[in-house]
């Protein structure tokens, strides 16, 4: 039998910062995130998976954070919302949410920026149809779906000019 109490070793790159902790194994990435460190921008929704709230990037990839323990990712490195841009200038998906009024509420939006992110390095974005397929995991209770996806084909033009201009 496995004693939950006795604590593990963690060590995680997080917004990179190195951290190192003793942790009980039960703990998520979630919990270590907004409750260890402090790092409250990533959402706790349904603590089931289901409403996408909670995502995080782990070594590039989308990950919902309450899923997963802290400590079953030895020398991962996550990224967080506040991992995002630099003081005083956004990341472009930030920035494109702004600009087209993506948010209502705005308790999605960590998890919904943080999962456009990765739809983009994943090259999930051949559509509307195909965008909102593999945003599908991220639930908007305001139902600000339509700004959510012209933030997204907003960075997508963007990096295609970016592309067009660097190759002229």
């Amino acid at each position: 039998m496995t004693d939950l109490s006795v604590a593990s070793p963690c060590r995680l790159e997080i917004n990179g910062k190195s951290y190192v902790a003793d942790l009980p194994p039960c703990v998520t990435l979630l919990d270590l995130l907004r409750e260890r460190l402090d790092l409250t921008g990533t959402k706790k929704g349904c603590d089931h998976g289901q409403c996408g709230a909670c995502t995080v990037l782990v070594d590039g990839k989308r990950v919902k954070s309450c899923l997963i323990f802290a400590v079953s990712i030895p020398d991962a490195k996550v990224i967080t919302i506040e991992g995002l841009g630099s003081e005083g200038h956004l990341h472009p998906m930030q920035q494109a949410f702004i600009d087209r009024d993506a948010f209502q509420c705005g308790y999605c939006t960590p998890g919904q920026i943080m999962s456009a992110i990765a739809l983009l390095e994943e090259g999930h974005t051949q559509s509307r149809e195909e965008i909102r397929e593999f945003m599908s995991g991220n639930l908007c209770r305001c139902g600000a779906y339509n700004g959510i996806i012209d933030a997204i084909e907003q960075v997508i033009a963007q990096q295609q000019k970016n592309r067009t201009g660097e190759a002229a």
